[in-house]
């Protein structure tokens, strides 16, 4: 039986994690829960899984759960952590969207807790730290995200020196077929419809900028321990192969299946076992008579470039690139600012950033503090 804490439980990859666990009920236990706001859902989530311990980030709210349920419930970032750490825990699932995962990541691992990483602005931020930190406390980190999901179950046990490239795959997004110079006037209505992955609204907004795959490029670097020119992106509409690895001999390995968040994160949470699954999810190659790649289009896309950009300066620049991009979107989001103004922004934080060296988490948060301010002024301009 294996233990499981769901940080962001309430969330796209956190409802699908206890889909997946509902359907293993004689492999999984639920000992912890976390949720930003959603009380209803959360409370719904204790009602049905009976963990430990839960946490939401408001105290006043975690006073009304705490009387309305057994499970003992916590709040703020402590009770993030606590959740994150708590000793009956074996796996964490980070599910929580944006840099506040990064705090108790590191403390999940600093107490050797084996983690299931959806979070990926966790490694976007702070990569370098995190690995660091994992290879301290020997904890293995397997990745969520269907394209680094797919790198890792490609690579398998094969060491470095074999690795040529890996190949990140995407739909295009929303916006692949609409042309740049109506991009002003896009409502979020008409970016949030994704034509393949139900997502929540960020990580939706961030398929359409092609940001999601720019962060998801850096997540590859320190996921794999691999050099930029060793990764490569590739639109592939049909959304069949989630990523695939070329070998110094040649040979290129992929892993297809069909898009649902729930195979992904059932290996992660299954592995290094491989589990049946019982939702019926497979893939019928009679339905594709063909598999296109191209290459994305930079000029449309250019939060693409400002994500290469950031991980080639370093240091803090990435931590700046994530925080941006996280205000610029919300801000977006609540109709404040124009599509065409999130790659505007986050370029102009970048561009004004003093650069340092990331060495520790402070170093980062402090980044991440100051593009937040930055990219905040320039929406209320």
């Amino acid at each position: 039986m294996k233990r499981i804490a769901i940080l962001g439980s309430t969330g796209s990859i956190g409802v699908n994690a206890l889909d997946v666990i509902a359907s293993h009920k004689d492999r999984f236990r639920v000992v912890g829960l976390s949720a930003n706001s959603n009380t209803e859902l959360l409370s719904e989530q204790i009602r049905r899984f009976k963990p430990r311990l839960a946490c939401i980030m408001s105290r006043e709210k975690a006073r009304s759960l705490e009387k309305r349920r057994g499970t003992r419930v916590v709040s703020d970032m402590e009770g993030l952590i606590e959740v994150a750490t708590h000793p009956d825990v074996d796996l964490v699932i980070m599910a929580i969207m944006g840099s506040v995962s990064l705090i108790p990541l590191l403390e999940a691992i600093a107490a050797k807790k084996q983690i299931a990483l959806a979070s990926k602005e966790a490694f976007v931020t702070a990569g370098e730290l995190v690995m660091k930190a994992a290879r301290k406390n020997n904890v293995r980190i397997i990745p969520i995200d269907s394209e680094h999901s797919a790198i890792f179950q490609c690579i398998n046990t094969s060491p470095s020196k074999e690795l040529k490239k890996v190949y990140l795959t995407g739909t295009g997004g929303p916006l692949r077929n609409v042309p740049g110079k109506l991009f002003d006037g896009l409502e979020p209505e008409e970016v949030l419809n994704h034509p393949k992955w139900k997502m929540g609204k960020k990580i939706s907004v961030d398929s359409a900028t092609l940001m999601n795959k720019g962060l998801e490029v850096i997540e590859a670097k320190w996921l794999f321990s691999l050099a930029l020119d060793q990764i490569e992106i590739l639109v592939h509409p049909e959304a069949v192969i989630h990523s695939m690895v070329e070998f110094i001999d040649g040979s290129i390995l992929a892993q297809l299946s069909i898009t649902d968040m729930r195979l992904p994160i059932q290996y992660a949470v299954g592995y290094p076992e491989r589990i049946a699954q019982k939702f019926g999810l497979y893939l019928d190659f009679k339905k594709y008579d063909r598999l296109t790649f191209c290459q994305p289009d930079e000029k449309k896309f250019p939060c693409l470039d400002l994500a290469y950009g950031a991980l080639k300066q370093g240091g803090t620049f990435p931590a700046v690139l994530n925080a941006a991009n996280e205000v610029a979107v919300l801000n977006y989001l609540d109709r404040k600012i124009k599509f065409t103004d999130i790659p505007r922004f986050i370029e102009k934080a970048l561009s004004r950033h003093r650069g340092k060296p990331a060495n520790d988490i402070n170093d980062i948060l402090d980044a991440d503090c100051w593009s937040r301010e930055e990219v905040r002024k320039l929406c209320c301009q």
